[in-house]
């Protein structure tokens, strides 16, 4: 299950917990599903907003996604921010919540990058035992050619893992969207730093 801290654990603490969860496999049996078909039984999410247009815009884009600027909310992190976007790695995810930090662990499925009409590059992560969670989310930037529109696009299934998630699962589902709300627009920021915020389009499926 995942950790629970009233301090922000120290990176130490977090080379332990990922060392310790690379040895685990996934905590739900629908590994790769972001890619094909949600599976029954989960909640699906997805959040959904304009970046920009052109070429120079989605390399921007795929660059801010390598350095995992879709965590950097302040209430959320990734640890380490270093970790290159390739199966296998293990990453710590920090959520600051109800006064404590709660540390989670996710292992990267799989990458996505694809020439063509619209060029296409992300990845998905899946949870592991040590997460309060169980599921998976994709993260991808589509450049559309024929609009010349980029996109970043998250999708997200999951279920509670931990008695304390299923307790206040009202709140862990606001906490949810609020994730795709702000990294979406940590994504914004980071292409437009001048630039309105556009509609965040998010749905539930």
């Amino acid at each position: 299950m995942g950790m629970l801290s009233f301090q922000k654990p120290p990176v130490e603490s977090l080379r332990r917990f990922v060392a310790g969860q690379a040895a685990h496999d996934f905590s739900y049996p629908a590994v790769g599903a972001t890619a094909t078909t949600t599976p029954a039984g989960f909640d699906v999410d997805r959040t959904r907003i304009e970046l920009g247009a052109g070429e120079s815009v989605f390399h921007s884009a795929k660059a801010a996604l390598k350095r995992w600027e879709q965590f950097r909310l302040g209430w959320v992190e990734v640890w380490s921010p270093e970790t290159p976007l390739e199966p296998g790695q293990v990453v710590a995810i920090m959520g600051w919540t109800l006064g404590f930090w709660w540390l989670n662990s996710c292992r990267i499925i799989y990458t996505v990058d694809e020439q063509g009409p619209i060029t296409k590059f992300g990845f998905a992560y899946g949870t592991l035992p040590g997460h309060v969670e169980s599921g998976e989310e994709r993260f991808l930037i589509e450049w559309d050619q024929a609009t010349d529109k980029v996109w970043y696009d998250i999708l997200a299934f999951s279920r509670p893992n931990h008695f304390l998630t299923r307790l206040g699962y009202p709140l862990v589902r606001r906490s949810q969207k609020r994730f795709g709300r702000d990294s979406a627009a940590s994504m914004f920021r980071a292409v437009n730093s001048a630039s309105p915020l556009p509609e965040v389009c998010q749905s539930t499926g």
